[in-house]
């Protein structure tokens, strides 16, 4: 949780009015090399929201992480949806479709059980996610999913000297776009709520 990624991460996110709840999985708190069992990091994802809700009753909550923290978010929400029910929505920054070289879309087939809204932000030269799998994935989502491409963004999010971007402006631009994105589906949340009420 102290990678400099997620750090700067959190102060971009501060910068427009987002805090942050940052913890480990296990196998890092311990320093081990090998990732904890799905179950064990699950529990650890379903612990992370519960104490988001209870420090903050009043806030809403988004869940999400970086890579595979991302993806364990999303198949907590999916075997344990009423863990998730003071979830606005889930972000994925770098979803790890599949392993570098190894195309696939085995992993995001629990994507399907995910009732809440999820945000992918995704570089366009991410090796752990080709975008012709990941694109026909989150439109097969329907509603559900935004896709949004950071041109020239490695896995690390890292970009190009073409681009004409710096890395802090990525960083500035993921916070920008998780800022409008939870604005807008807390907007839809609030419009389907008035028409629930006007019928």
């Amino acid at each position: 949780m102290n990678h400099p990624f997620l750090e700067r991460l959190a102060l971009e996110l501060a910068a427009v009015g987002i805090a942050t709840l940052r913890y480990q999985f296990p196998y890092m708190e311990q320093r081990r090399r090998a990732p904890d069992p799905p179950e064990v990091l699950t529990s650890a994802v379903r612990a992370a929201v519960l104490t988001a809700h209870e420090m903050s009753p009043d806030l809403p909550v988004l869940a999400g992480g970086k890579s595979m923290g991302g993806r364990m978010t999303s198949q907590a929400a999916a075997g344990n949806p009423q863990e998730f029910k003071n979830v606005e929505g889930l972000v994925f920054f770098g979803f790890p479709l599949h392993p570098p070289g190894r195309p696939g879309i085995k992993r995001a087939e629990h994507l399907a059980h995910v009732t809440l809204p999820m945000l992918f932000l995704q570089g366009t030269r991410d090796q752990f996610a080709e975008l012709k799998l990941l694109r026909p994935i989150c439109a097969s989502l329907g509603s559900r999913a935004t896709l949004r491409e950071i041109e020239t963004a490695d896995h690390s999010f890292h970009v190009l000297k073409s681009s004409g971007k710096t890395d802090a402006d990525v960083l500035r631009g993921l916070a920008q776009s998780v800022s409008s994105w939870a604005g807008s589906i807390s907007r839809g949340k609030s419009a389907s709520s008035a028409r629930t009420q006007k019928s």
